[in-house]
């Protein structure tokens, strides 16, 4: 779908610039560009989760809209959106931009289905989203769905390679305890969408490591795949409402709220990567569980915190932060 969608944590390790995208290490970049990145993404974290909930469980109007077909529309709307930015990147020339894309995915058939796997999992992982926000009240979600931090590093040492210093394998441990102390009722969906999004995000990150071309472009892929897996899901399980009452029953402004924050998901999430750090980052997520906690309880009214819950989240916050925490380096003894 999108770079580091919902579910990939970044790591600290400094990347080769992306072909397409700016080169300007992110310490080069402004304090407002981090900090209005960091807003956004803590508006679209919160945003999403409480629409989609509210969307599934506590909006009466009219029949229910079919999550399957808000995945598929939300895939529409990515791959619009990342040809427009490549559109852009080529100085608005429609014919640079048909020369791209039939270089780099009609002619380049192995590169293009090497997104395929990701792109299946993705599509798996956002319909996960929804089963898992029509059973799960809004905080015990996000804390829960913050174990991806977990599978996401244990995918990347596997196979990547990396290797995680004592703060990361301790923060792994806090995160564990954390989540363990949330209720636990419900949240399948969740923790198989944690594995789901860990593989995918750094199989994602493994495909660009080894090319040279725009992010955009990969997304378009992953996009084109997506909307193909999107479309067989939506026709397999819901095909006969499909056919009675068409793809686009039960939608309304909600709806077409969640499907837009959803499709903006991945473009926020490449936005902070490039021009905020992981400190920052834990304090975004940190404060996207807290917003969501208060207005779950006092908005949608669907959430009764208990003590135990407060104590798992404020782990699995701290955990967050030290997963990010970048030590000092040791002296070099050649300098002393």
């Amino acid at each position: 779908m999108a770079l580091g969608r919902t579910g990939r944590f970044e790591q600290k390790t400094r990347k080769k610039p992306v072909h397409g995208t700016s080169h300007r290490p992110f310490v080069m970049a402004s304090p407002r560009l981090k900090y209005l990145s960091l807003g956004v993404l803590v508006f679209q974290t919160t945003s999403l989760v409480l629409t989609m909930r509210y969307s599934r469980t506590l909006q009466a109007e009219g029949p229910r809209y079919l999550a399957s077909s808000a995945v598929v529309v939300a895939e529409v709307m990515k791959i619009l959106t990342c040809v427009l930015l490549v559109f852009k990147e080529h100085n608005y020339s429609m014919r640079a931009l048909n020369s791209l894309l039939r270089q780099e995915i009609a002619h380049k058939p192995i590169e293009t289905l090497k997104l395929a796997i990701p792109s299946g999992i993705y599509t798996l992982q956002n319909n996960l989203l929804y089963v898992a926000l029509s059973n799960l009240d809004a905080a015990t979600y996000q804390v829960t769905y913050q174990l991806k931090i977990l599978t996401t590093a244990l995918f990347s040492v596997s196979m990547l390679g990396r290797r995680l210093g004592i703060y990361q394998w301790l923060s792994l441990l806090i995160l564990m305890a954390g989540v363990a102390l949330v209720q636990f009722v419900g949240v399948a969906a969740v923790l198989v969408a944690c594995f789901s999004s860990g593989f995918a995000g750094v199989y994602f990150e493994k495909i660009l490591k080894e090319s040279k071309q725009s992010v955009w472009v990969r997304n378009i892929q992953l996009g084109m795949f997506g909307l193909v897996f999107g479309l067989f899901g939506m026709l397999s399980y819901d095909g006969e409402r499909v056919r009675e009452s068409g793809m686009f029953q039960g939608y309304n402004t909600v709806t077409w709220t969640v499907v837009a924050l959803q499709a903006l998901g991945g473009l926020v999430i490449a936005a902070v990567i490039k021009y905020a750090d992981n400190i920052l980052k834990g304090f975004a997520t940190s404060l996207s569980i807290i917003l969501s906690t208060l207005i779950s309880y006092f908005w949608l009214q669907d959430f009764d915190p208990t003590s135990v819950f407060f104590m798992g989240a404020v782990l699995v916050i701290a955990a967050t932060f030290l997963y990010g925490y970048e030590g000092k380096p040791p002296p070099n003894p050649s300098r002393a």
